[in-house]
């Protein structure tokens, strides 16, 4: 295969009500690539449309959601043009992902063995046998200790660390391309959260994953990810490789997110704050969606909705600030 792993071009995904007369967008033409054993991160505030984004590419939004338009190359190929049973053997096997919260994705009423092999029953035709024995090597290689006695409890008897293992390990459990993390640290706390980051590394190297990595910690994100892809209401308006952009923020919304992180040894008595609250996406302002909230808005910003600019060889921004012919 030449050229990216996953190519998304313009991939735009709405909300509509029962009756089609509310349309929210979610995401709204976006694009992004992503390599062969890369890692990106998608950072953003709550309801940016990050985990939208992530349920467009497995295709499993909820009913009333629909892509209405772009393309999801995955491996050269059209996502969106695939038949329902086509992406259920992509969506486990070859894409794979990690929901928010552990419990929302295992099923109280089954052990720990049964959903961890229930993926390797399904994708590749193996034995129950052979899928347990093969379930217990794979929470050996998250890190659960005692693998053969804990594949046989059930969710409820694990920590919130455990349940994050296991999710894991459900996820490589078919050796995927592509693993999407959408904000799996949220619920641990800073030891084990360290201790999950360095697992999801060390899986990342061992099976040569791909990895997108849903977050609104911009610290996870430097220590984690090679490019990042900046979200706010449903758009990219920035990205590019992390080091470049946590030196060079090209976006006023990207700098306002890495001017609120705290540091080691800054003087600063207050940190910075973004004022006001993200727009509804059902009824966005016109011009830059962030204008309202922008200390640097100019004239131009409330009318027109800016173009995605190129402001260095891998760095985009969507900000008329990164106009070439006003700078």
């Amino acid at each position: 295969m030449s050229g990216p792993l996953l190519d998304v071009r313009h991939l735009s995904t709405h909300y509509v009500s029962a009756r089609g007369t509310r349309v929210t967008r979610a995401v709204d033409d976006v694009s992004l690539v992503l390599d062969v054993g890369g890692t990106l991160g998608i950072v953003g505030e709550s309801g940016s449309g990050k985990t939208t984004l992530a349920l467009s590419l497995l295709r499993l939004l909820p009913t009333a959601a629909r892509i209405v338009g772009g393309e999801i190359r995955f491996e050269g190929e059209d996502l969106l043009q695939k038949s329902d049973g086509e992406i259920r053997r992509i969506r486990g096997k070859r894409i794979a992902m990690i929901l928010q919260d552990p419990m929302m994705s295992l099923n109280p009423l089954f052990t720990v063995g049964d959903q961890v092999a229930e993926p390797i029953r399904v994708h590749e035709g193996a034995s129950r046998r052979s899928a347990w024995s093969r379930a217990t090597e794979l929470l050996k290689a998250v890190r659960i200790a005692a693998p053969e006695t804990r594949v046989r409890e059930y969710p409820h008897q694990l920590s919130g660390g455990m349940r994050q293992r296991i999710v894991g390990a459900i996820a490589i459990s078919c050796e995927p391309r592509i693993l999407i993390a959408d904000e799996p640290t949220t619920s641990l706390d800073l030891t084990i959260q360290a201790q999950y980051l360095n697992l999801l590394r060390d899986l990342q190297r061992s099976h040569n994953l791909a990895l997108i990595f849903i977050t609104h910690n911009l610290g996870i994100v430097a220590k984690m990810c090679d490019q990042v892809a900046v979200m706010y209401a449903g758009r990219l308006v920035e990205s590019g490789p992390v080091k470049q952009i946590y030196n060079t923020p090209a976006h006023p919304y990207t700098q306002a997110l890495l001017e609120s992180i705290p540091r080691l040894g800054d003087s600063r008595k207050r940190l910075t704050a973004i004022d006001g609250q993200p727009p509804d996406p059902s009824a966005p302002p016109p011009g830059c969606a962030f204008h309202p909230r922008c200390p640097k808005v100019m004239d131009r910003c409330r009318s027109d909705a800016p173009p995605e600019f190129r402001v260095a060889d891998a760095q985009t921004s969507r900000c008329w600030l990164s106009d070439p012919t006003t700078r």
